[in-house]
């Protein structure tokens, strides 16, 4: 059976991460490394992932964020799909449809990821590190998460899967690994995450790779829905009434489904807010397709043809990934890490004299 190493990301000190460790030491079949990357303060999550993978033994990396809970037979669920697939390079999976932080926005941004996720079932061209598993093998090869070009949370972990995709690797979407999400949501962080941290650079993205995705929230169903929102807001403008709920009927018959899932969870006020917080999402992510062509053509202001571009986007990011030993032992100090044992005991400081771990400036409990 495989071996996991699971690794957090967690420089940010987010006030979810003692529940996001102590889910993952009481799930079943517990991993047998954890690793929890909490300093440098400011530490992008790439690098902080990568700085994990620089340390993890096991056979499989599995990413989950400082702000999941996973359920417990998350790593079950894991372990089946590798050992069900043995060609499997990567499996991710979702969020539930009961979030853990409160609040109309926050409820809407999390049962969309539900809804999107459960919808994509399947063989997937993506990868998503909230809670996801990748061979350890294929991570190196791959370069790991691209830190140089994602400074910030954003999409380092779908070009990831794009660049093992790209290379003939098999990954899977499966919505039945999941995973409570604490994270709050506001209107203004919803918008500029959607257009700053996720729009434009998944614009970018596409223009760098010359292949445009399918996958998730880029399927046929949510672009004529941004159509319908772009349209309703022009006749907005010209004050057409008929021509708003026209394009208003259109978008809730193509989300029905969302929706009712909306108003199963939330009620049905809080439905009818998801519709308009919808449409914000739709119209935040058409802004970013101008904005992503700008950022793509100063790029290529900057001296690279467009056969550089792409040949940057298919290869490895991070170099001292590159070099990492087979073993997957590190060959250089890395940031604050602490790790767990098997049967899900609880968190411990890494041992200086540990032989499959290099020693830390110093190392905490999780």
């Amino acid at each position: 059976m495989a071996t996991l190493s699971v690794i957090v990301p967690a420089t940010d000190r987010p006030p979810t991460l003692l529940r996001a460790t102590a889910a993952i030491a009481r799930a079943a079949a517990p991993p047998e490394q954890l690793i929890v990357v909490d300093d440098p303060p400011g530490l992008s999550a790439a690098s902080a992932r990568n700085a994990g993978a620089l340390r993890a033994r096991g056979d499989l990396l599995v990413f989950v964020d400082a702000d999941v809970e996973v359920h417990p037979d998350a790593f079950a669920r894991i372990r089946a799909a590798f050992d069900a697939d043995p060609a499997l390079t990567a499996v991710f999976g979702s969020y539930d449809d009961a979030p853990g932080a409160d609040g109309t926005v926050s409820a809407f941004r999390n049962l969309l990821h539900h809804h999107v996720h459960h919808s994509g079932a399947g063989p997937a061209e993506t990868f998503w590190a909230g809670l996801g598993a990748v061979r350890r093998e294929a991570f190196v090869a791959a370069g790991g998460f691209d830190a140089g070009r994602f400074p910030h949370p954003s999409i380092e972990d779908i070009e990831l899967g794009a660049r093992l995709a790209a290379g003939g690797a098999r990954l899977r979407l499966d919505p039945t690994i999941q995973g409570k999400h604490l994270k709050v949501w506001t209107v203004g962080r919803m918008v500029w995450t959607d257009f700053a941290r996720r729009g434009v650079p998944w614009v970018e993205l596409q223009l760098r790779t010359g292949r445009v995705s399918a996958a998730l929230n880029c399927g046929w169903r949510h672009r004529l829905s941004a159509a319908a929102c772009v349209a309703g807001s022009a006749s907005a403008l010209l004050r057409r009434p008929v021509g708003i709920a026209a394009c208003g009927a259109a978008l809730v018959a193509l989300n029905h489904a969302f929706y009712a899932l909306l108003a199963r969870r939330r009620g049905g006020r809080e439905a009818v807010v998801g519709v308009g917080l919808h449409a914000l999402h739709h119209l935040t992510a058409v802004a970013a397709l101008p904005a992503g062509l700008v950022a793509h053509a100063h790029e290529w202001g900057r001296g690279m043809s467009r056969g550089e571009v792409q040949r940057s986007a298919r290869a490895p990011a991070p170099p001292a990934l590159g070099a990492l030993p087979a073993a997957g032992r590190a060959s250089a100090p890395v940031p604050v890490l602490a790790a767990v044992g098997p049967a899900g005991t609880p968190p411990a400081p890494v041992p200086e004299d540990d032989p499959g771990l290099l020693a830390t400036p110093r190392a905490r409990t999780a």
